[in-house]
């Protein structure tokens, strides 16, 4: 009789781990869908009033671009994806937080509104996450040129949003902020489609520009 040996959980993991889909073309798409509403909303673009273009991008950030970024951040971190992790998980806390600054529920943009204090708080806001962002583009230099792509335009739409923002609002640095990040939506689109058929191993492919 063949004696049982119980597998050790080091011997289980591999299996568990490759038993999860790849969550890179969910976390690139919810982050190209957001990025875009807010690009058109900044720019001026399809939806020219500020009114409904900021209430499309808070329930598109709050939801699609916030909670579902985050999910696939947590799943990136079980595949052991560290730099995907941290940037659906970011980018998904970001989005949430900017949603809850334009909540009327929470009153904070009213309060900011009348104590003119809306630009510089927002100014800061897309500061800290611009300096981040441009950490996460250092840190994926070694993945593949989609990515870096991606990462390098969201760094300089946000690094442009934070100077039209600090500026007091100034409208030529809010369009092109805003065009940088319709661009870098498409990009991210492109990375997600290009994940999604290397995920498949069919014959068609998109190149990713693959380093190392």
């Amino acid at each position: 009789m063949t004696e049982y040996t119980p597998r050790t959980t080091q011997e289980r993991a591999p299996s568990l781990v490759s038993s999860i889909a790849d969550p890179v073309p969910l976390g690139l798409s919810a982050l190209a869908f957001t990025t875009a509403v807010l690009g058109c909303s900044y720019a001026g673009f399809i939806v020219p009033s500020s009114t409904a273009g900021l209430s499309i991008t808070v329930a598109v950030a709050l939801f699609y671009g916030g909670i579902v970024q985050i999910l696939a951040g947590m799943w990136e971190f079980r595949k052991d994806n560290t730099i995907a992790a941290t940037l659906f998980s970011s980018y998904g806390g970001f989005l949430v937080a900017f949603g809850v600054l334009f909540l009327p529920t929470f009153g904070l943009f009213s309060t900011l509104s009348h104590t003119s204090a809306l630009h510089p708080a927002m100014g800061l806001f897309f500061l800290c996450w611009t300096i981040f962002t441009g950490v996460l583009f250092l840190g994926a230099l070694r993945t593949n040129m989609a990515l870096i792509a991606v990462l390098a335009l969201l760094f300089l739409a946000f690094l442009a949003l934070t100077v039209g923002e600090l500026a007091g609002g100034n409208a030529i640095a809010f369009i092109i902020g805003g065009w940088l990040a319709i661009v870098c939506a498409l990009v991210a689109w492109y990375t997600a489609l290009a994940d999604m058929l290397n995920s498949v191993n069919g014959r068609f492919r998109l190149p990713m520009g693959q380093i190392g």
